[in-house]
């Protein structure tokens, strides 16, 4: 099973100014999440930002949430202030949800059409497989990623743009997500299946920013 941009959608969990300092690769777990939002912007991937009780924390890094700006007004997505360590838990999920589809008439005319010729439902398709980076990786990212698999979306950790303030509590999460069903992936396997092919419109600059020296 291999990622699909018109599936997904991109989280980036509490990239935040006075957290990030402390953490351990936090640099590097920043870069990867910078790369992140620069891909989702080019492959049309609505992107979520969370931010965890900013008056404590501070608001999200400024390169980041500029990067995360412009790839909202290509695929849409927002900024989700919180205090629940689960972003599930004040409400993320209902967003992450297109509205309802209508349910369609009863009558037989219009169910016998051919599919070419029926009526296609007004809300948008439901992006079920949500791609997940951020911190710290065992108390925020675990608790929203283990909310999200109950709601039964397909959850992925992008490993390498995770950070905790220990290398084995960050660790010790990864090895409890995927017991629990998630998929664990590094920045450039998101970044090649999203592309799939040499002859996508996006592969230069999907390439350029895969080469990039990150810290």
């Amino acid at each position: 099973m291999l990622l699909e941009h018109d599936d997904s959608q991109l989280l980036l969990i509490d990239y935040q100014t006075k957290l990030l300092p402390a953490l351990h690769e936090g640099a590097l777990a920043l870069a990867n999440a910078r790369r992140l939002a620069r891909m989702a912007r080019l492959f049309k991937v609505p992107v979520w930002l969370t931010e965890e009780n900013p008056q404590g924390l501070g608001t999200t890094d400024a390169d980041l949430q500029a990067l995360v700006v412009q790839a909202q007004q290509a695929g849409g997505g927002k900024v989700f202030p919180k205090m629940s360590f689960s972003a599930v838990a004040d409400g993320l999920g209902e967003l992450l949800r297109p509205p309802a589809r209508a349910q369609q008439p009863q009558g037989g005319n219009a169910r016998s059409l051919p599919k070419h010729l029926q009526k296609k439902p007004d809300s948008a398709p439901e992006r079920g497989t949500l791609v997940l980076a951020g911190c710290e990786t065992h108390v925020c990212l675990l608790q929203t990623a283990l909310a999200l698999l109950e709601e039964e979306f397909d959850v992925w950790v992008v490993s390498d743009a995770c950070a905790s303030r220990t290398e084995r509590n960050r660790d010790a999460a990864f090895d409890r997500l995927a017991g629990a069903g998630a998929e664990l992936v590094t920045t450039e396997m998101v970044a090649f299946e999203w592309l799939r092919t040499a002859e996508h419109p996006a592969f230069a600059e999907t390439l350029r920013i895969v080469k990039e020296t990150l810290v």
